[in-house]
């Protein structure tokens, strides 16, 4: 059995941007029944240097929206980081998911030897397609989808392991 590089990337980005979402669900639920201000989830970290929990789902919305356009080779959908709530939160997640699914499987398949160049301040860095996504960009992006994870967990939010894997596939509770 292959694996294509489309389902390797496109399909996981999806999966776990959905997930993400399905956390804000039960981080809302949870949150109107323990009587928490939305905003004391949106503000909490796991410690100094860390982004917030709102950073974390920019930084996974943008680690899915330009690993996906970088692979498909076309240019990924600006997004300013200004959400402040809840609800700005889902939206950009649902956008990000929208752009996501706009990428086609024959624009990303047959693309692993594409060349990717990230240029940092002080430093550039050079993959292939298939090197950037295992090596870079999904590692980087499930950082961000984890730690948004744990923060909400951190903070009593009832997300369990299957949550994490599957959340997008069974109802919120």
């Amino acid at each position: 059995m292959s694996l294509s590089l489309y389902d390797a990337s496109i399909s996981v980005y999806l999966t776990m941007l959905k997930n993400l979402s399905h956390f804000m669900d039960k981080a809302q639920t949870h949150a109107a029944a323990e009587h928490i201000e939305l905003s004391t989830l949106a503000e909490a970290s796991l410690g100094f240097g860390m982004g917030n929990f709102t950073r974390q789902i920019q930084f996974a919305s943008d680690a899915a929206k330009s690993g996906s356009a970088r692979l498909a080779g076309v240019e990924a959908p600006a997004m300013p980081d200004t959400e402040t709530t809840f609800a700005d939160l889902k939206e950009r997640l649902a956008k990000t998911i929208a752009f996501v699914e706009s990428v086609k499987r024959e624009q990303v398949d047959g693309q692993e030897g594409r060349q990717v160049v990230l240029t940092f301040p002080g430093r550039t860095m050079e993959f292939t397609g298939q090197s950037f996504l295992l090596t870079f960009s999904m590692p980087n992006f499930l950082f961000h989808v984890t730690t948004a994870y744990a923060i909400l967990r951190h903070l009593g939010v009832p997300l369990g392991k299957m949550d994490f894997l599957a959340g997008a596939q069974q109802p919120a509770s």
